[in-house]
């Protein structure tokens, strides 16, 4: 089998459950109603991919307006202009019937426009993110705006049950369509390429006999449906929400253990000092920290506490909600992308006839085909919608592990503390936490590079007529890469708070922690032990980061809530 990420393998432990893996259960694709979770499941599971017959349909008369509309003369780019030899001739005969010469002409410029734009780069994306791609171009190109040939989302249906994963390079996306990425799987349906199947390696060819599956002889606008489409970015789009979402969801947790270590001040996140300034969804934010510490020994009186807390803890409430607006934002940007069509042009079976009286316009639409409708130019290639709220989430995140890094700073200084300098035990003379902060700090300053947006970077190209990109699959991978250097930040920050509420229970064994701050200390510590002596840290950080990627929180982000 395929060597798999880590990450893949922590979101399997996340959102996927032993009866998901059986081949007998199913999910069905509509294209309205995929979502985050689905999408994943199908993707890394033996899941078995349904296509709803109203959806099937729906495939079935956006080919047929395309056809009909393009025997009457009207202009579909890819079919009836701009293909080689016959783009000063009619592409149809009197009968409005596809001519030989025609036929030819179309399935040449879409072989050639499948193997034109198998152009990427780099290493091959996982599988599981491949397999994640297809699945939602297949769901988008069920919304009916394609006009492909139905045997394309067939082949997208077969493809993924019968795990053949197209080898798919990692980079080469401006952000405007992944075309030159998300041709490679059009290949492969061709029986050109590179497949994967059961982790090896082989020609698409041969994988497709073996599994007895028609190879694509495409025609009309096949190719353009297939690789015109931003479902390689939005892959990785999911992939950074996945890892953000855990991260957000066990803030709470790691913020309320690391307030019991500083035996720290709850006033910043009570009801009644936050309805003074009511920003959206702080209440809700608020009253998970305080649900985390239910029971914790913070709700009751004592001596010495301080007044106020360093902003980095007072603060956590107020950025906590930021991500986790962002998060909810990022989601419903993916979703809509999961679920309409990013096609160019688009074919609108029965389109609405409004504002064309006189106008240009009028020339799109086919009035008396047998499946009426338009078949229009459109940008909706643009993905900046989604970009930018990962872009925004990006930098909440970067908040958060900027807050973290400095509870870490304060819970190893015994003047915020009263606790040991570094916080040694009793019996270490050493230098206890006085260095492991250094890597923290270290990944603090890889997110604060990774924060930056990418969204304006890039170059026109194609005559200038492609003058713009986004760099979405660039920004979901920073996304990605924040998330991961975030368990680490979180994971050293658990063993400083672990430690400081040691060494509060050896001056004061009565001290309770709350319910689910309670939960994460004993889960902790049977990865990572008390520090009573110097010892080497890198496997205690390496199994703090691991505990944060599956640790069961109490979710800020719940299920059919925010989603």
């Amino acid at each position: 089998m395929m060597k798999k990420t880590v990450l893949a393998l922590t979101l399997a432990g996340l959102f996927l459950s032993p009866t998901v893996w059986s081949a007998t259960s199913g999910i069905t694709l509509d294209g309205h109603s995929l979502t985050l979770e689905d999408a994943w499941e199908i993707a890394y599971s033996n899941k078995e991919v349904h296509i709803a017959p109203a959806a099937m349909k729906k495939v079935e008369e956006a080919n047929q307006l395309l056809m009909t509309a393009a025997s009457k003369g009207i202009p579909v780019y890819g079919l009836t202009v701009g293909v080689g030899l016959n783009k000063d001739k009619s592409l149809f005969d009197a009968h409005g019937k596809l001519t030989p010469e025609a036929i030819a002409a179309s399935k040449a410029f879409n072989v050639n426009a499948l193997r034109a734009h198998g152009a990427g780069i780099g290493p091959a994306m996982p599988d599981e993110l491949v397999r994640m791609a297809m699945v939602i171009r297949l769901n988008t190109l069920l919304v009916g705006r394609t006009g492909a040939q139905p045997q394309v989302a067939t082949l997208y249906q077969q493809l993924l049950n019968n795990h053949i994963t197209p080898v798919v390079p990692s980079q080469g996306s401006v952000g405007e369509a992944d075309i030159t990425l998300a041709s490679h799987i059009g290949d492969v349906m061709m029986g050109e390429w590179k497949v994967h199947v059961n982790g090896h390696e082989q020609d698409a060819a041969s994988a497709l006999q073996a599994a007895g599956i028609t190879k694509l002889d495409p025609i009309g606008k096949d190719a353009l449906s297939i690789l015109s489409t931003n479902a390689i970015s939005a892959a990785y789009s999911a992939q950074a929400l996945l890892a953000a979402k855990q991260i957000i969801n066990v803030t709470p947790e790691v913020f309320g253990l690391s307030l019991e270590g500083l035996n720290g001040n709850v006033a910043p996140f009570l009801p009644q000092s936050l309805s003074v300034r009511p920003f959206p969804g702080v209440q809700d934010t608020a009253k998970v920290m305080r649900e985390v510490l239910k029971g914790s020994y913070l709700w009751q009186h004592q001596d010495g506490r301080a007044l106020q807390d360093p902003l980095s803890y007072r603060t956590t409430v107020f950025v906590l909600n930021e991500a986790h607006k962002e998060w909810a934002e990022a989601y419903q940007m993916l979703s809509i992308q999961m679920n309409s069509s990013d096609d160019n042009p688009a074919v609108i079976v029965n389109a609405d006839k409004s504002l064309i009286e006189n106008s240009p316009v009028a020339q799109y639409y086919d009035h008396d085909g047998k499946v009426n409708g338009a078949i229009f130019p459109t940008s909706n290639f643009e993905p900046l919608p989604l970009t930018l709220a990962i872009q925004n989430l990006s930098v909440a995140m970067g908040h958060l592990a900027h807050n973290s890094v400095q509870r870490t700073l304060h819970l190893s200084d015994d003047h915020f503390t009263g606790l040991s300098r570094f916080l040694a035990g009793e019996e270490n003379n050493g230098h206890a936490f006085g260095a492991i902060q250094k890597p923290q700090v270290a990944m603090l300053a890889d997110i604060r590079s990774l924060v930056n947006p990418v969204s304006l970077d890039g170059q026109p190209m194609a005559g200038s007529i492609e003058d713009t990109y986004t760099n979405n699959l660039q920004a979901s991978t920073r996304l990605t890469k924040i998330a991961d250097d975030m368990r680490y930040i979180y994971g050293l920050e658990l063993l400083h708070a672990s430690q400081a509420i040691d060494l509060r229970k050896h001056k004061n064994p009565d001290i309770t922690l709350g319910e689910q701050t309670g939960k994460l200390y004993s889960s902790y510590r049977e990865k990572v032990k008390f520090v009573d002596k110097d010892r080497i840290f890198s496997d205690d950080i390496e199994n703090s980061a691991k505990l944060l990627q599956q640790y069961p929180a109490l979710p800020l982000i719940r299920e059919g809530h925010n989603e």
